[in-house]
């Protein structure tokens, strides 16, 4: 089964905790403090590998974190660096957030990375806390949690053809015939449930992918069948190729079938209909004699489309139609950029809220919430007054005290801070 949409959950590395130590050596008597930073956590990166297909491997593994950094040591050593947890995904993988939906990246080119989660920063270590007036810190710096999200993967093949039409017409044949792709053939409908790739190679190193997209079907635009499926997979093709059963051999009106496919496209996104198409005759060895290929050819001319009759079958007509695609593609150039994509991978309306400290009364009762403050918190020793008087000038730094009072609260009142209770003096 062909696997193109996927939701994973990443989680970067969390920084490592400095480190609180003095140095004792035997010739060192005041050898003052040597806690080294802990390091940065390990980051989140996706990377464009083209010789990767699909995104099968996410559907059976749906959590992915990076290495945590480790915590500073003794002797001012710092701690190590997390290691980056590097996730390798198909070329024309769209990135999404899973909460809003929105685009944050569009990954085309091979080898090409983006950071999808940042590391945490390690925390600093009590040498970094010493002062004039503060010889001895007894306090270090908790290091930041990584990043984490849920986010959506999505694959559209990036093609520079796509074969469209109904079922049967012979769009996998065609397909074998100028490529080396080996799809399934049989002579009963739906042969094809998943696209298939092949390259085109013609004189002088030319060359362009094409793509055998899944026969359509009526309402296939609302998702009957697996329209939305299949009709994912054109958008990222440059010119498209619909081909027509012109045989009328299951009793089909070839021209009623042109437009029912057309209107299909249109449907479901103005777009597709709108791109440069090839329209196909297939099947011609067994046209009989009736006038179904002049017809088609007058309607198609209307919209000013190029019409070429060919039997995938015998190879009639092949080579014509490799060079007029060929000279499309040369017409139409190269395919323009998703606008959607915010640009110099920043990441879209996910902005960093660490710093976002959150004050509340509840039932005369003050809490204080936010990451900045649980890292504060954790790296405070409450046993020493050089930390709890740090502690103290950090939280009126940051405007936490005149917040408390502007929501009316009194000496002795009790603030919850992370889930730890004090009373509150000014």
């Amino acid at each position: 089964m062909f696997i193109d949409v996927a939701k994973i959950f990443v989680k970067a590395g969390n920084g490592g905790h400095g480190a609180v130590a003095f140095r004792r050596e035997k010739y060192e008597p005041a050898g003052g403090p040597a806690g080294g930073d802990g390091g940065d956590g390990g980051s989140v990166i996706l990377q464009v590998d083209r010789n990767i297909r699909t995104l099968m491997d996410f559907r059976y593994s749906k959590h992915h974190k990076a290495q945590n950094g480790e915590d500073g040591k003794p002797k001012m050593q710092y701690g190590k660096k997390g290691q980056d947890l590097v996730l390798k995904v198909p070329q024309g993988t769209i990135i999404r957030d899973a909460e809003t939906n929105a685009i944050i990246a569009d990954l085309t080119e091979d080898g090409s990375t983006f950071v999808i989660a940042k590391g945490g920063r390690g925390g600093k270590g009590n040498m970094k806390f010493k002062t004039s007036t503060r010889q001895a810190p007894r306090f270090a710096e908790g290091g930041t949690s990584g990043e984490e999200r849920w986010i959506n993967l999505e694959l559209k093949l990036l093609a520079d053809v796509g074969l469209v039409g109904f079922p049967n017409v012979g769009k996998s044949t065609l397909l074998s015939i100028v490529t080396d792709a080996k799809p399934k053939i049989a002579d009963y409908h739906f042969t094809t449930l998943t696209p298939n790739l092949g390259v085109v190679e013609l004189e002088g190193g030319r060359s362009f992918v094409m793509a055998d997209i899944p026969g359509l079907i009526e309402g296939a635009h609302t998702g009957v069948g697996l329209g939305h499926e299949f009709l994912r997979h054109i958008e990222r093709t440059r010119v498209l190729v619909h081909l027509v059963d012109i045989s009328s051999r299951e009793g089909r009106d070839p021209v009623e079938d042109f437009y029912k496919i057309n209107d299909e496209l249109k449907k479901y996104n103005t777009k597709l209909a709108s791109k440069p198409q090839i329209v196909v005759a297939n099947k011609i060895d067994i046209l009989g004699e009736s006038s179904d290929f002049e017809r088609l050819e007058k309607e198609v001319s209307k919209l000013g489309y190029e019409i070429y009759a060919i039997s995938a079958a015998t190879g009639q007509g092949i080579k014509e139609l490799e060079n007029a695609i060929w000279s499309k593609l040369q017409e139409v150039g190269e395919p323009e950029p998703i606008k959607e994509v915010i640009a110099e991978n920043k990441l879209y309306e996910l902005t960093d809220k660490s710093d976002e400290i959150i004050i509340r009364k509840e039932d005369n009762k003050y809490f204080i919430e936010g990451h900045q403050i649980e890292k504060l918190l954790n790296s405070t020793n409450f046993d020493d007054l050089d930390s709890v008087r740090y502690f103290q000038k950090v939280i009126r730094r940051k405007g936490v005290v005149d917040r408390l009072k502007a929501l009316g609260i009194n000496n002795e009142d009790i603030v919850n801070i992370c889930g730890y209770e004090f009373e509150f003096f000014d």
